[in-house]
């Protein structure tokens, strides 16, 4: 049964790994800037927001775009880096079961069997942790999230990896990683040649997260 990493040993496993929270108490996080990063965007519907200057990185994925980058992810972690993956939301747990999604997040936390009562009240980027056993919840999951989200981003993080993943709202997975064979393994999975038509240098940025409560 998926689980619930305190966020304070989120923080030691991704300093240890030396990635850097991006913002104060969230699920945010990211390379150093004196580590070469590895992107690689996954795209489903077009998007205007994406700059010409990332399309090199881009990768289009075919419709249902939602349950294509879901299966796609699952894959990912189990093919390229298996073990554990962990889902935090890039701001924090109070406020989207307070705010941003408050709709339907319980639900889809009820839908793998946990308490949404053991999340609401944090405000912090705690994790939920999918073991390899569990990859059909985590493939829906994620699916849920790629159908739902309207604001907010999710990242995925991979313990022992060198390796994140954005979650975009945009029903998009931007990965980073500083390991070439990881990036040539997720590059085989959706291979360049049918590159995307974007819209408008990098990767969108996250959204900052709201005000801490």
């Amino acid at each position: 049964m998926p689980w619930i990493i305190d966020y304070q040993i989120v923080l030691d496993q991704m300093r240890q790994q030396r990635f850097k929270c991006l913002y104060y108490n969230s699920g945010a996080f990211g390379f150093p800037q004196d580590v070469p990063v590895h992107t690689i965007g996954w795209l489903g519907p077009p998007d205007e927001t994406i700059k010409p200057a990332a399309a090199p990185f881009t990768r289009q994925v075919s419709p249902p775009f939602e349950q294509n980058l879901a299966v796609l992810t699952a894959r990912a972690w189990r093919e390229i880096m298996p073990g554990r993956v962990w889902v935090l939301p890039m701001s924090h747990w109070a406020f989207e079961l307070d705010y941003g999604s408050r709709e339907w997040m319980p639900s889809l936390i009820e839908s793998i069997d946990l308490d949404p009562g053991m999340l609401e009240g944090r405000n912090n980027g705690a994790a939920i942790e999918f073991s390899p056993e569990e990859g059909d919840l985590f493939e829906s999951f994620v699916r849920r999230l790629l159908e739902m989200l309207l604001g907010s981003d999710f990242m995925l993080a991979f313990p022992g990896r060198p390796a994140l993943c954005t979650l975009h709202h945009h029903k998009q997975l931007w990965w980073m990683t500083s390991d070439a064979k990881l990036a040539e393994g997720l590059d085989a999975l959706v291979p360049p040649a049918a590159m995307a038509p974007v819209g408008r240098s990098e990767a969108p940025d996250p959204d900052p997260p709201p005000p801490m409560l």
